[in-house]
Order: C-alpha cells, then structure tokens, then sequence
C-alpha cells in the first residue's frame, strides 16, 4: 500500500511538468530481443531452482506446470501451436529468451514485482528454459549469453503485412 501512495505522490508532483532525463532513466527498462537493454547479472538454473520454489511456485506449481483456470503453464506446448488448443507457454511460444528475462524483471513476482535482484531474474529464467529443455542446469545466464539463446518457436512469427488502417467508430 504504501509503494502505491508513493507512486500517486510521485506522480501528482510530476503531472503537468517536463519529464527529466532521471524521471526517463527510473522507467525505461526496455529490453530488446538482441539483448539491448539487460542489466548486468548471471544464474543458473541449479541457482534458480531455490528461488523458484519460494517466488514462484504458488502460482506456476513445483515444475511450472501452472494451475488450471489461474496461472499460466510455463513449461510444455511444444507442438500444439497449430492445435486446436494450443499451449502457449515459455518452451512452445515466446520467440525470444530475452522476453523472458523481461517480463521476469518488470512482472514478477506477480504480487510483488521488481523485488527480484537481476541475478534473481537471470537464475528464474534460467530454470524455466531448463526444464523446457533448452538450456542445461548449469548453463550460465547472463546479458551475454541470454540473447545467444535460440528459442524453439523464434521463427514461428511473422510480421504482419497488412497496410496500416486507420479505426473507425
């Protein structure tokens, strides 16, 4: 509650006023597919496996396998895209490790995101590409060799080749 009152006072001291190359600074955290944007940090999934169990777990299950009808899969899917009923999970869908480790850093955990510390992040993605049989247990996450990792589905999208339209209502 209070992180909330503070991000509303924050905000209402800052409306109406020019944006600081700091206030900028606090929020981009873009991360980009070929790695721009990663902060320093490393893990591996045998370090993240701990970290995992006490952030994670409640909501994805012991192994990632989510809870039906409330969280998301994270590992599994592969070869349903095409399906009726496809699983989009981290191993069958997500393009890009790099995506993963973003949305780690900014969203979870989902009741407390941003606590996690990059090396945190590096070591909970790196569980989740292991047991999507990626990567191995040992194998060294970091701002380096994250954006080396060939996802199963990164050439399962493409652009999409409709002209810009513009909505009508």
């Amino acid at each position: 509650m209070l992180e909330i009152l503070v991000l509303c006072t924050t905000l209402a001291q800052t409306i109406g006023k020019p944006a600081t190359a700091e206030d900028i600074k606090r929020v981009d955290i873009t991360v980009f597919a070929d790695g721009k944007g990663l902060l320093p940090g490393k893990g591996t999934a045998t370090q993240g496996l701990p970290i995992y169990k006490e952030k994670c777990a409640e909501c994805h299950n012991e192994k990632g396998e989510g809870r039906e009808a409330q969280y998301a899969a994270l590992v599994g899917g592969v070869g349903t895209l095409a399906s009726p009923k496809p699983v989009k999970t981290v191993g069958s869908y997500w393009p890009y490790a790099t995506t993963v480790w973003d949305y780690i850093n900014r969203a979870m955990p989902y009741e407390k995101p941003h606590t996690l510390t990059p090396d945190q992040v590096y070591a909970v993605t790196a569980v989740l590409l292991h047991w999507n049989g990626i990567i191995s247990d040992t194998f060294e996450l970091n701002e380096k060799t994250l954006p080396q990792v060939k996802m199963p589905n990164r050439d399962g999208f493409i652009p999409d080749a409709r002209p810009n339209q513009k909505l009508k209502r």
